[in-house]
């Protein structure tokens, strides 16, 4: 019986049917019980062996049914496949648009290879006369040393202070750059992340416009320089190029230009200093900051240390060193100057030359005397008088140029006022007037009329109220008389003082009327102070000259200027006769202001409405001239030749004069009136009918 029920529960669950064997004779067939239906989200799950509680034996437990793994697998490619579709779609467009800020940054890069074409604008360093470098214009650079030639002290400390890395990175340093970045937004500053082969790139191809755009493009140039060179190549070109300051490129002509030696000799204190001013050349030069200069180097010579590059005990013994001395340049003195000189170096050799040395002819206590007084002057009155400018110029008498000042500020106008601006000179160009009326018979005791003249429409009249009537040539001169040097001019002769005034180095075109007696004809402060200087010269024409002697470098003399005698273009007596009476203009005439404790001789000038203001005169030893004025015209407030102009004058001259005896004026000292052998006359009394009508020019005018 046990064994029937077991296999009739063994049929409830396998897969035959009760109807193909039949049922046992005389017994009922047991109902089977289906299964239970499947609720949705339900699978029958097996009982426990314990068969459960509750249920019958065997009977499976309802339970939740869980998402199939296939739909959540499908699911998640989809999404991949989706990111990685679009992904690559980014990528393709990115690089797309990277390609073209690429193309965009280096279309206009230069070629690299120039690296090693670099062109300059050769040096031109001048001397004083007394041989102390004062200016360098164009681009010094000494000789062209390999790196591996150089002290390497030299080469360690560059490398010290400006890429620890440089031979180990391959243009960009990202270690140095990844530190800037955190400096920068640590401390609100801007640090450098720069490699050398990144400045070289800048130096040379690059301006120093700090921009977005330049930043790209020399990351790019020095990859590329990094891939055309060796590291030794980019460190030679480097050291050899870079600026250095006071015109100078490269560590020879830096160590050339600051210690007196080429960059083989240099001690590790000096390649320190010169390392140092890899930063800032003009803070840290030399030249201009002796102590700065050498606090940088200490910092240098501690990351030399730091770095592994010397020991503790070779940065103490630099330290102890003593400091080299400081170069003799006067750096920033005679900019005006230097710039004339360096404008007619090309005369005297060529255009086509190296880097030169000009010894010059300029006196630096006299060049500071000058720049320092026209400042101080227009500083202290320049408003309260309207004055805005001036110039001034001093030459010896043969010619040679000691001092020149073209300006109030160079930094603020270069232009020179003493050698390209050309204004009225007003009564300053009476004395080429009277030396024509002596040469042709008069003296300094001839009598001229001073009365009321009229010509045409134009009536001259004097600075000073009311007429003298008849006065000797000598006081008309002194008191800068205008109706006496008209009738001069016409007794003597347009021409006459044309071809006088050229001779002695007037090269501006002089007017061929009267109102060149009163000074109307634009000339330039060096051409009036030059003829100056002839009648100083006993009317021996002089040239202003600047340059002595012009070398290259390898020290071979390719000018040397020869002293020459000039016939003289006047008569030896009317020149002394002139001398003499222009000591009067400072004795008791217009300019007393500018009287000295020694003989003096000179001539004041003043334009109509007080456009130009002048003092040109001269000792035994020196011939100067002022000009003071407006650069657009302007008048100014009442400043005549014998006020600010004769003040200004005088104060140069005792300081040039300082230490030196009282000379006479030797022409002056000479000066014979009965050398001049023509018969004393008066000039005839000057009419309007007797002149020929004057040309607008008249328009002009001369005062004191």
């Amino acid at each position: 019986m046990g064994a029937g029920k077991r296999r009739a529960h063994c049929g409830l669950t396998g897969r035959g049917s009760s109807s193909d064997h039949g049922a046992r004779k005389g017994s009922a067939p047991k109902p089977v019980a289906p299964p239970p239906p499947l609720t949705a989200g339900f699978r029958p799950v097996p009982s426990s062996s314990s068969g459960g509680s509750g249920g019958g034996g065997g009977h499976p437990r309802a339970q939740p049914i869980k998402p199939p793994k296939a739909k959540r697998a499908g699911t998640s490619s989809r999404i991949f496949l989706f990111l990685l579709k679009w992904g690559l779609v980014a990528l393709i467009w990115g690089g797309a648009a990277l390609a073209v800020v690429l193309l965009y940054y280096c279309y206009d890069l230069p070629d690299v290879r120039q690296v090693a074409q670099h062109t300059r604008r050769p040096a031109i360093t001048l001397i004083a006369a007394d041989g102390t470098h004062f200016s360098r214009t164009g681009e010094l650079q000494g000789t062209i040393i390999e790196a591996n030639r150089l002290p390497r002290h030299m080469v360690n400390a560059v490398l010290a202070i400006e890429d620890r890395r440089f031979y180990s990175h391959f243009g960009i340093d990202l270690i140095g750059l990844a530190r800037a970045v955190v400096v920068n937004m640590r401390h609100q500053h801007v640090q450098g992340g720069s490699t050398l082969t990144q400045q070289l790139a800048k130096n040379l191809f690059l301006s120093g416009e700090r921009t977005l755009k330049r930043k790209i493009q020399e990351a790019l140039l020095a990859l590329w320089l990094e891939h055309l060179y060796s590291k030794d190549q980019i460190l030679t070109a480097y050291l050899n190029r870079v600026y250095l300051g006071s015109g100078v490129y490269g560590v020879d002509a830096a160590a050339q230009t600051y210690f007196g030696k080429p960059a083989e000799r240099i001690t590790v204190r000096e390649a320190a200093v010169l390392a140092g001013m890899l930063k800032a050349p003009s803070r840290y030069s030399p030249l201009n900051n002796h102590g700065d200069a050498y606090e940088r180097a200490d910092l240098v010579l501690h990351t030399m240390v730091e770095s592994g590059f010397i020991t503790a005990e070779e940065e103490a013994a630099a330290k102890a060193e003593p400091p080299s001395p400081r170069p003799v340049i006067a750096d920033g003195i005679g900019r005006y100057f230097a710039d004339w000189v360096s404008d007619h170096v090309s005369g005297y050799v060529g255009t086509d030359h190296e880097d030169l040395v000009v010894r010059t002819t300029l006196d630096l206590r006299l060049q500071q005397s000058a720049e320092q007084r026209l400042t101080g002057l227009l500083a202290t009155q320049g408003t309260q008088y309207h004055v805005a400018q001036g110039a001034l110029i001093a030459l010896s008498p043969d010619g040679a140029v000691r001092a020149m000042v073209g300006g109030r500020s160079y930094a603020d106008s270069p232009f020179n006022r003493a050698t390209q601006a050309q204004r009225q000179p007003g009564s300053s160009f009476k004395p080429f007037i009277y030396l024509a009326a002596l040469g042709a018979g008069y003296t300094p005791d001839t009598t001229v009329d001073d009365s009321p003249i009229r010509i045409g429409k134009w009536a001259p009249a004097n600075y000073e109220k009311g007429f003298r009537g008849a006065i000797p040539l000598r006081d008309a001169l002194a008191h800068s008389v205008n109706t006496c040097a008209v009738r001069i001019l016409e007794h003597t002769g347009v021409n006459r003082v044309r071809y006088l005034a050229e001779r002695l180095g007037i090269t501006s075109p002089l007017g061929n009327d009267l109102s060149l007696a009163l000074g109307t004809s634009e000339v330039s402060l060096i051409q009036l102070t030059g003829a100056y200087a002839g009648i100083a010269n006993g009317g021996r024409p002089v040239l202003p000259h600047a340059i002595i002697e012009i070398r290259d470098t390898a020290g071979h003399v390719l000018y040397r200027r020869h002293g020459s005698t000039s016939a003289p273009v006047a008569e030896a007596g009317a020149v002394s006769a002139l001398t003499g009476m222009m000591t009067g203009v400072l004795g008791y005439g217009t300019g007393k202001a500018a009287r000295l404790d020694r003989p003096a001789a000179g001539k004041t000038g003043t334009t109509n409405d007080y456009h130009d203001a002048w003092f040109v005169g001269f000792t035994a030893d020196y011939v100067a001239g002022v000009w003071l004025g407006n650069d657009d015209n302007d008048e100014m407030k009442k400043v005549t030749g014998g006020s600010l102009p004769a003040k200004l004058w005088h104060d140069f001259m005792i300081d040039a004069h300082a230490g030196l005896p009282p000379r006479p004026l030797t022409f002056a000292a000479d000066a014979d009136p009965t050398a001049i052998t023509s018969p004393q006359a008066p000039p005839p009394a000057l009419g309007g009918d007797s002149i020929q009508s004057l040309i607008e020019r008249l328009s002009g005018g001369g005062g004191q």
